[in-house]
């Protein structure tokens, strides 16, 4: 994978994660749970592997 690819993922991964922080911290427990659940299956996927038709 390059490293433009790998610097997308972290850089969504962190977005996801962050906001996640901030709406647990403002009482918002269903959005950073979703939140953190996306940060989690966004720092899992292999992008390299793509579809091929």
């Amino acid at each position: 994978m390059s490293k433009s690819k790998n610097l997308y993922k972290d850089v969504l991964t962190g977005i996801f994660f962050i906001v996640g922080v901030f709406g647990f911290m403002s009482g918002e427990f269903i959005l950073s749970t979703l939140l953190f659940g996306a940060a989690t299956i966004a720092s899992n996927l292999d992008f390299s592997n793509s579809f091929k038709a």
